[in-house]
């Protein structure tokens, strides 16, 4: 399915492979979700209960959405057609994997520190799928659709959309960096970018910051 695929695929990039299957914890049943969770409009909600210690999730991803990305799997052929798709669950299961092996490591994630790492993970996973499935040519667009022509809804952000902005700022600046290492074809331009990637998904909320504000 779609979402293991999408765990494996960020697990094989950042080099974190993990011991649960995100498709044991996928909820898509929206009349069983939360009230609040229910009455946002979204395709995709991550679940997070924390009570005795113990870490609880649960991912939602709309049935809908999951049927149009199993008939046009983006992991086959990324197109226009199935991004604004690919995009909305990989989000969730980047949230999910994060959460997951911070969580294993007994680190505690903020949620700007979460959204930070999922606007990296839509474009390194993007920049990566594309760059297989049409070599040698590197997206060059790609930061624009994502970054540039980004907004985000206060209808769903609310209180939040400030966090989410910060977030998306920071990504964006990371990303440009990252577009740079990636751009080059061959085998060295892939191996510092993993590093690179690898190095900065290891780092905490802070560390991420202060690294983006010395980018060039």
């Amino acid at each position: 399915m779609v979402a293991r695929q999408l765990q494996s695929l960020l697990e094989r990039i950042y080099d974190v492979p993990l011991d649960c299957d995100v498709e044991r914890f996928l909820l898509t049943d929206r009349d069983a979700l939360p009230q609040h969770v229910r009455a946002t409009p979204t395709d995709e909600q991550l679940l997070v209960a924390d009570g005795g210690g113990e870490l609880s999730l649960g991912l939602f991803l709309d049935p809908a959405l999951l049927a149009r990305l199993d008939a046009a799997n983006p992991l086959e052929l990324l197109d226009g057609g199935n991004l604004a798709d690919y995009w909305t669950a990989l989000e969730g299961v980047s949230h999910f994997v994060y959460l997951a092996w911070n969580a294993a490591h007994d680190r505690p994630v903020s949620l700007h520190e979460l959204e930070l790492q999922a606007e990296v993970d839509k474009y390194a996973a993007t920049a990566l799928l594309l760059r297989a499935q049409h070599p040698p040519r590197f997206p060059v667009e790609l930061h624009r659709l994502l970054f540039e022509r980004a907004r985000v809804s206060e209808a769903l952000a609310g209180d939040r959309a400030g966090l989410y902005r910060r977030a998306n700022h920071y990504a964006a600046r990371f990303c440009r960096h990252l577009g740079r290492l990636l751009a080059p074809v061959g085998a060295a331009a892939q191996s510092r970018a993993a590093v690179e990637l690898r190095r900065f998904y290891r780092l905490t909320n802070a560390k991420k910051v202060r690294h983006i504000e010395c980018l060039a």
